[in-house]
């Protein structure tokens, strides 16, 4: 059966919570400090999802990934940029693509990703950008293999991230 992806709903927050934290702890190790990454919590998290998920008025869309045994291994959200960058007037942006770790390499990833730029086309965008840490190569690196190409742009996170270094990558659709 492969890869499904659908509409997130509210019941799914609390994997797409744990997915969060994994992803983080596994993928951020040594880049990000340890005081962060210990410091994520679960329940904090579902909680933030729970409450996106169950607002009518949102301007962005959540997928999930299931496994074949109807298990989420990942999601991802999009829609409207948060701030249109100069430039990229006709640009939607992917907020999130995260996925289960154990779930790396299952095209879980790719079904997301397309998934995503297929729904920001759908809504109307001409192009679509998303920002990645800078020291997150395995990341930088699936983007750039589905043909997203860092377009020069950076830019600091300043709360999760220690204020670590973000670049953008842009894609046309």
């Amino acid at each position: 059966m492969g890869i499904r992806v659908r509409e997130a709903a509210t019941d799914d927050a609390l994997a797409i919570a744990e997915i969060n934290v994994r992803g983080w702890r596994t993928a951020y190790r040594g880049v990000v400090s340890d005081a962060t990454l210990d410091a994520m919590s679960v329940e904090d998290l579902r909680t933030r999802f729970t409450g996106f998920m169950a607002d009518p008025g949102r301007a962005a869309t959540a997928l999930v990934a299931l496994d074949d045994d109807g298990r989420v291994t990942g999601y991802t959200s999009f829609g409207t940029p948060r701030e249109a960058p100069s430039g990229l007037e006709e640009a939607g942006e992917v907020y999130v693509i995260y996925v289960e770790p154990d779930a790396w390499g299952s095209g879980a990833g790719r079904a997301l990703r397309a998934a995503a730029q297929d729904g920001l086309r759908d809504a109307g965008f001409l192009s679509a950008f998303l920002w990645v840490l800078e020291e997150n190569p395995r990341a930088r690196r699936f983007y750039e293999a589905a043909g997203w190409r860092w377009d020069g742009a950076r830019s600091r996170h300043e709360v999760e991230c220690d204020n670590l270094p973000l670049v953008r990558y842009v894609a046309e659709l």
